[in-house]
């Protein structure tokens, strides 16, 4: 047995106690009663027995503690135990220290034992036939098997068992927990898409407020400030309205309740009609570049891009300089693409301010799907222009929504396993 294998003792537990006190207690009996199994070999005194019985005892305090190493010192007492005419007691205990060294021993030795116990039983079996010459030296060999193979067997079974049900068990843990990050990804998912949604269909409307307020406060002009008014009214109710339909989705029990519009790519105008109401100064323009192909949107790719263009329209009325802001929707068989391009220049302080949530808003809806999304300053016919690029690919938001799905089945169905 190699040093490595031998394990320090701890403290023994109240069973292997008890375990040892019922075994010395029967050994004595018997050692009294003169109960043995065989007579004393090699003129050993048979008080020897004793002393086997008291380490065979002391073994059973190693049996979960340092079981390899009470299963070499175990084996020692035995064989001493049996030369000086054994004790019924004394070898029943070393079976239990055969068990417990495969039960709780290493590994890498444990699992050798029940191979070890066989070759032991054989080479037992043919020394017996060899002296004996009889056929009851067979006897000895069943013996020596029930001593050693049953035990250590036994032990292998059980250790296996017990590996099956941590296995299970951590195999549980892992996906209560792979559920749990789920679930927290899900919900903050819905958090994120939550607060575009809330931006995008909020922010216009306070953006056209802010402008027409600040031209109302800066004109002294009645006319002017009552046409102002209007426009902050509108768009109060306008905004007011978006609120509570937002509220009301959130307030709804799911799979009950009937599915929310979806925004289109057809509303495109209203859009640009509320942007021209929004703009105080006549120099700005609006226009629509529809040169998308006949056909139906994936509904994540048509609610992106009209996003992307109700935020850019946003920020072209709070930043933009005046002159020709031009909305280009072109669609192909494999992607959509979405550019909304606004004069860059001159205006030293925002018409409304702004906090930079919009552009990050519109990069996180395009990465969902896997697109590509620019923004920034670019030349364009008539000059230095602001341009909001996204291309939003059609195939993959179908494809990657369906594996979505499935993977979250198969999550859902590997916590429910768990938790059975």
């Amino acid at each position: 047995m190699p040093a490595s294998a031998l394990r320090l003792p701890r403290r023994p537990e109240r069973d292997d106690v008890l375990i040892a006190l019922v075994g010395l207690f029967g050994g004595l009996l018997l050692w009294f009663l003169g109960l043995r199994n065989n007579p004393a070999l090699f003129g050993l005194p048979k008080w020897l027995s004793l002393v086997a019985l008291v380490v065979m005892c002391g073994v059973e305090l190693l049996r979960r503690g340092a079981p390899l190493t009470g299963l070499v010192i175990g084996t020692l007492a035995l064989a001493v135990d049996i030369c000086s005419g054994s004790l019924v007691a004394t070898v029943a205990m070393y079976t239990d220290v055969v068990y417990a060294a495969v039960l709780y021993g290493r590994p890498s030795v444990a699992w050798r034992i029940p191979r070890v116990c066989e070759v032991l039983t054989l080479l037992a079996t043919l020394l017996a036939v060899v002296l004996m010459r009889k056929p009851e030296a067979l006897l000895i060999g069943c013996g020596v098997g029930v001593i050693l193979v049953a035990p250590a067997w036994t032990g292998v079974g059980i250790r296996r068992h017990r590996d099956a049900a941590r296995a299970a068990r951590l195999e549980a843990e892992r996906t209560a927990l792979l559920a749990e990050l789920d679930r927290r990804q899900a919900v903050g998912a819905e958090r994120a898409r939550m607060a575009r949604e809330l931006h995008d269909m909020v922010a216009n409307h306070l953006s056209a407020i802010a402008i027409h307020s600040s031209a109302a406060l800066s004109i002294n002009e009645p006319g002017t400030s009552r046409e102002a008014l209007v426009v902050i009214r509108e768009n109060s109710v306008q905004g007011l309205a978006e609120m509570r339909r937002l509220i009301g989705l959130l307030r709804q029990a799911g799979a009950e309740s009937e599915p929310a519009a979806t925004p289109r790519l057809d509303g495109v105008d209203a859009l640009l009609e509320h942007a021209r109401k929004a703009v105080v100064d006549d120099g700005f323009t609006f226009v629509l570049r529809d040169e998308r192909d006949p056909g139906p949107l994936p509904a994540p790719v048509e609610l992106a891009a009209y996003r992307i263009v109700q935020e850019s329209l946003t920020n072209a009325v709070k930043h933009a300089a005046p002159g020709e802001v031009t909305v280009r929707l072109a669609g192909r068989e494999e992607a959509l693409l979405t550019e909304v391009t606004s004069p860059f220049g001159a205006a030293p302080v925002p018409r409304a301010p702004g906090s930079g949530a919009g552009l990050v808003g519109m990069g996180e809806r395009v990465a969902l799907l896997d697109g590509t999304f620019e923004a920034g300053p670019a030349q364009g016919p008539a000059g230095k222009v602001w341009r909001v690029r996204a291309l939003l690919p059609l195939a993959g938001a179908a494809v990657r929504e369906k594996a979505e799905r499935a993977e979250r089945a198969e999550r859902a169905e590997r916590a429910e396993k768990g938790i059975r």
